[in-house]
């Protein structure tokens, strides 16, 4: 009995040296496999075409009169609707915005405004929305010829939207991660491994760009100046490789 109690110590003691030694050398290769991963960068790009078109413009009157210069404004008004109309928008189409006043007083001779009133000045704002985007642009071009009817004019540049860019945002990133995967891939089996799970994966920001632009930003662009613009995405991931 006493030799039994002897050797229970011992058998204990080489058991528990034996399982140390197998689970330091299964945290050693976990931790080796985890060192064994390649990191990749995929991208992807893809041309949409804008479907909304949206044009901005003002017009303003100029006098020395402050009811002169608001008649004047709301009389322009309907010449610019009419001739919208000539051009196929809709007076729906048209959103009006409120009328703005304002006095400009006179200078001294040193240059700082006086207590008089030298004019005022009117305007009112007018948006444009259709989703025919070449009416759009035809009509960007057309609108300044209303100075010849009498219009103070001021016409922004067209903006052109496309309405389903958060889901053609998705397909982009999931194409730019399928790529980053197929990358990784080629470069396992180059090197005689076979590629493992994905460890992790970063996203980039969209870039929306008029076509062939090498135009990039941190915060990402979204280009609303082309019809035709490309959407570009770029995925950064890690996997193991076997």
């Amino acid at each position: 009995m006493e030799r039994y109690r002897d050797i229970a110590p011992v058998s204990i003691l080489s058991l528990t040296i034996l399982l140390s030694v197998v689970i330091l050398a299964f945290v050693w290769k976990s931790a080796k496999s985890a060192e064994q991963t390649i990191t990749v960068t995929g991208s992807a790009k893809k041309t949409i075409t804008s479907d909304l078109g949206i044009q901005r413009l003002s017009i303003q009157v100029v006098s020395f009169d402050r009811k002169s210069a608001y008649q004047q404004l709301v009389a322009q008004a309907p010449t610019l609707i009419s001739f919208l109309e000539k051009k196929g928008i809709k007076k729906e189409q048209v959103e009006m915005f409120p009328i703005n006043g304002y006095a400009v007083n006179k200078m001294n001779e040193t240059g700082y405004p006086t207590n008089e009133v030298s004019h005022y000045v009117y305007s009112q704002r007018f948006e444009i929305q259709d989703s025919d985007v070449n009416k759009i642009k035809e009509l960007s071009l057309l609108l300044v010829s209303l100075v010849e009817n009498g219009l103070d004019i001021q016409v922004d540049s067209p903006e052109y939207l496309y309405s389903k860019i958060d889901d053609e945002k998705v397909v982009i990133q999931a194409e730019a991660a399928k790529n980053a995967m197929e990358r990784a891939q080629k470069v396992a089996e180059s090197t005689g491994r076979d590629l493992g799970p994905l460890r992790n994966a970063r996203m980039g920001v969209i870039q929306i760009t008029p076509p062939n632009s090498n135009m990039v930003s941190d915060y990402g662009m979204n280009d609303n100046t082309s019809i035709v613009k490309e959407i570009n995405a770029v995925v950064s991931a890690s996997f193991e490789i076997d």
